[in-house]
């Protein structure tokens, strides 16, 4: 059963009116606190009612395409930051974009991008590996950057595995009853990929429930909100140390990545675009409030505005180039 939403996506809408826009779920009107949706097979978590009694749909989307052949897949906020986990250890192990589409696509379809504690037999976590097959014992398979890298470990010894059918790698390093299934799971795999390594600029959004806690902190000796440090220790988790991270807004933010003067190359916009898009995919675990990089910012109290145009009096503040700027609750957004 598929668990990423995908939607064709249509044609530019007409003015918009009111609050609701075109690429949303739609917007439940109701007084239920906490809603399951299933669509299309896809989990999304019904996780907010607004002070004028509407409920949020909480998701993620990574658009793959343009025009008329875009595509949408939407994923709820804990599976799209584990898909942002398992698309950087890739990165800080220095592979290529297809590693983390194939990594992406066969845990979509092993465990729904969730580090589940159940499966068939002793399967554990993202890609449900087993203690008794040698992968690791339950402990480290359920910690997700361990069990990527065990995933990552196998596939790197698959001959030819970036040109190869995902079908043949995946079951290579899986060993699973159902190989065919992997191949599903490609394009969501790949829209992901793509946004997160940064080749796929603006593509990953997310809309969220506000933050409940907003209120300024003092910062720490090392720069950095309480509120602030639980990112930086994530992205040093999953992304290594071969990107710089230094406090950014009085200590409200991060400033991942090295600013260019002049728009910096392909390759350091996409240093930009792979931090920024990465902070969206786990806005909802840091209490990530906007993301700025290549002169664009996402916001989270504007979901339906995407990635828009800051000022250029503001861009060396909130969104240089080669870099990005990450601003937890209680941080300047203008």
């Amino acid at each position: 059963m598929a668990t990423v939403q995908q939607r064709r996506r249509p044609a530019p809408p007409p003015p918009r009116r009111g609050g609701g826009g075109s690429r949303a779920l739609g917007r439940l009107v109701g007084t239920g606190a906490v809603v399951a949706v299933l669509a299309g097979g896809a989990w999304v978590a019904v996780q907010q009612v607004a002070p004028s009694s509407t409920v949020v749909v909480e998701r993620c989307t990574a658009v793959s395409g343009e025009g008329d052949g875009a595509a949408e897949y939407d994923l709820a906020p804990d599976q799209a930051a584990n898909a942002a986990l398992i698309t950087a250890v890739t990165q800080q192990r220095g592979m290529p974009a297809r590693a983390a589409t194939i990594a992406l696509a066969t845990a979509v379809q092993e465990s729904k991008l969730r580090n589940i504690t159940y499966g068939d037999r002793d399967s554990l976590g993202l890609f449900q590996q087993r203690p008794s097959q040698g992968w690791g014992t339950p402990e480290q398979i359920q910690d997700p950057v361990y069990s990527t890298n065990a995933f990552l470990d196998v596939l790197q010894k698959v001959d030819g595995y970036a040109d190869a059918p995902i079908t043949v790698v995946a079951q290579r390093v899986q060993r699973s009853a159902f190989p065919d299934a992997y191949a599903d799971h490609e394009p969501e795999g790949r829209a992901y990929a793509s946004a997160l390594t940064g080749y796929s600029p603006a593509a990953l959004t997310c809309r969220l429930r506000p933050v409940p806690d907003s209120s300024a902190e003092a910062a720490a000796a090392d720069g950095y909100w309480p509120r602030t440090q639980p990112l930086v220790d994530a992205f040093g988790r999953e992304r290594g140390n071969g990107v710089a991270v230094a406090p950014a807004d009085e200590g409200a933010g991060a400033l991942i990545g090295t600013p260019v003067a002049g728009g910096g190359d392909a390759a350091q916009q996409r240093t930009g675009w792979s931090a920024a898009q990465w902070a969206v995919a786990h806005a909802a675990d840091f209490q990530v409030v906007a993301v700025g990089t290549d002169g664009k910012q996402w916001r989270r109290d504007r979901p339906d505005d995407g990635w828009v145009d800051v000022p250029e009096a503001d861009r060396e503040r909130l969104a240089p180039a080669g870099a990005a700027v990450v601003l937890v609750a209680g941080g300047r957004l203008e």
